[in-house]
């Protein structure tokens, strides 16, 4: 089973590219970030024309995730992450499919910091990890993925030394991140490539794609109870260089049935 997860960066305005990404590569499951589209601007024609079922939670003009299943059901389970009945971002979406509970998350950016953008992102982050180690007591095999906005190391991020006051880099957010990964959590990606430089966003400016000047954001974190069928995982790089794709790559792993 292949699961991948996708900060599209507007799902309408970069629909072809999803479309022919999807078609090239077929994911079972994918897990869509930033969709900055209402609920009746969803693109759900579409998508089930391409072989995929879907749930969203949308947002005008911005957040906004979803989660796509190729000829299987979603049983959605939550829209919400738990902790802040105020909060209206549309940033989280989890659900049960094929024995699997899968969290589809956009965590906040947090810039500038420090700030109330800031502040709001720990204080999601900390939601985050109280929900993260309910997840774990269940003894449920749970893939959270998405748009972390964390490099967690130096590794993840081109020329670290100049992102020391950025929101994704802070000591703050590095920990907090930590903070969730101490529970028991799995990063597929460095269980698979502990040393490897491995990017999953280039910003538009400076060439930063040509220059492979990218951060390592998007990530694939993986209960204890499914750790163990985790075979493979990957960035689908070229993405990122087609005509106005995101600013990510699609990112996957592949699990064991």
């Amino acid at each position: 089973m292949r699961i991948a997860t996708y900060n599209v960066n507007g799902v309408n305005g970069r629909l072809p590219v999803l479309l022919r990404w999807l078609e090239e590569t077929r994911p079972d499951i994918v897990c869509l970030q930033e969709l900055k589209a209402p609920e009746e601007k969803f693109p759900v024609q579409a998508i089930n024309d391409a072989g995929y079922n879907a749930i969203w939670h949308g947002q005008k003009s911005w957040n906004g995730v979803a989660i796509l299943a190729r000829d299987m059901e979603i049983k959605e389970l939550r829209r919400v992450l738990p902790g802040d009945p105020e909060d209206l971002h549309s940033r989280y979406i989890e659900a049960w499919i094929n024995d699997i509970v899968v969290g589809c998350l956009y965590l906040p950016n947090g810039n500038p910091a420090p700030g109330p953008k800031f502040d709001y992102k720990l204080q999601w982050f900390e939601r985050l990890r109280i929900h993260a180690a309910e997840l774990l007591a269940s003894g449920l095999p749970v893939v959270l993925t998405g748009d972390y906005n964390v490099m967690p190391t130096e590794l993840d991020v081109y020329k670290p030394e100049r992102w020391v006051d950025d929101a994704l880099f802070r000591p703050e957010t590095r920990a907090a991140f930590g903070n969730i990964m101490e529970q028991g959590w799995t990063d597929a990606i460095r269980k698979l490539y502990p040393d490897q430089k491995i990017y999953t966003f280039w910003d538009y400016f400076r060439n930063a794609y040509g220059r492979d000047a990218g951060l390592r954001i998007d990530h694939f974190l993986l209960s204890p109870s499914i750790e163990a069928r985790l075979k493979a995982a990957g960035v689908d790089r070229h993405v990122r260089g087609w005509e106005k794709s995101s600013d990510h790559g699609p990112v996957w792993i592949e699990l064991a049935d």
